[in-house]
């Protein structure tokens, strides 16, 4: 009965939620450091970065709009979207990824468990980093690639964190088929309290299989299955500082998830729950 209800359609909300595919942003200062400096205003406020669209038949690529004119290579995030749904339903949650200088390959599949096209969109940026007459030439950071996803694609996330090119694994609600015993790196592993499609309790149990890596299990209060379609809301901010902190060694976004007085730990304004294993208490930063 509950692996049934994990594939709810989203399609309904793709017309809601279309429009304008740019996000305005002030441009990057040329000395500016991602690699240590921390965002500006907060993970859940904008990036610097200005951001653009590409939707070809696989993958729909969001990502700094000034890339071919950048003097940095731009982390990847792989993305995999609930059943029947596209990335733009998330859309709002990509451009933010892609304003803090990600580049974000959403899978356009509506079936992502299997996670291969996933993997698709990270062989599509080795080619065009290769590439000399892409605009992404040069500008693709494939040292540091991370995997997230919503419900099925939150499942078909910890099936890509086998790859050895994944660096990093984010699950939101994720859906039941998936075996993180594969995954070899840092997982933080996402449930809404009021989810009654995918239920806390089946996220609980990735993480208490993930005793091998350094997880967090984080519960965000109030949030349903479908808090984080449209405005992504209390989950923009979490999810921009794991990417920040893992891909591209951000400072200060190690103290929002590890140490005795970490930001999560004790924002019980946002977090229902919070727990690490054993591994993520020894954790520690190393420059990606």
């Amino acid at each position: 009965m509950v692996a049934r209800r994990l594939f709810v359609p989203l399609t309904a909300l793709v017309l809601a939620l279309s429009g304008p595919v740019g996000a305005a942003a002030a441009p990057v200062p040329a000395d500016a450091d991602l690699a240590t400096e921390p965002a500006s205003g907060g993970y859940g406020a904008p990036g610097p970065y200005a951001t653009d669209v590409e939707v070809g038949a696989v993958t729909t690529l969001y990502y700094p709009r000034d890339i071919a004119d950048s003097d940095r290579r731009h982390p990847v995030i792989v993305w995999g979207n609930g059943t029947f749904a596209f990335p733009v339903v998330y859309r709002d949650l990509l451009l933010h990824w892609a304003s803090h200088g990600f580049i974000v390959a959403a899978a356009n599949t509506p079936q992502s468990n299997l996670g291969i096209s996933m993997r698709a969109g990270i062989d599509m940026l080795e080619r065009r980093d290769a590439d000399p007459g892409s605009e992404f030439h040069g500008r693709v950071d494939l040292d540091n690639i991370g995997a997230s996803g919503h419900s099925q694609g939150g499942a078909a996330s910890i099936v890509v964190g086998d790859d050895p090119r994944v660096d990093t694994v984010l699950p939101i609600q994720p859906g039941p088929l998936a075996d993180i015993d594969d995954v070899d790196d840092p997982a933080l592993l996402l449930a809404g309290q009021r989810d009654s499609i995918v239920w806390p309790w089946l996220v609980k149990r990735f993480y208490k299989d993930a005793d091998h890596i350094p997880a967090i299990y984080g519960e965000v209060r109030g949030a349903n299955h479908f808090t984080v379609v449209g405005d992504p809301g209390p989950f923009a901010a979490p999810t921009t500082a794991w990417f920040r902190l893992h891909l591209m060694g951000d400072q200060g976004a190690y103290t929002e998830f590890f140490g005795p007085g970490c930001g999560i730990c004790t924002d019980s304004d946002t977090w229902s729950d919070v727990r690490h294993n054993d591994l993520a208490d020894e954790f520690t930063l190393t420059a990606p």
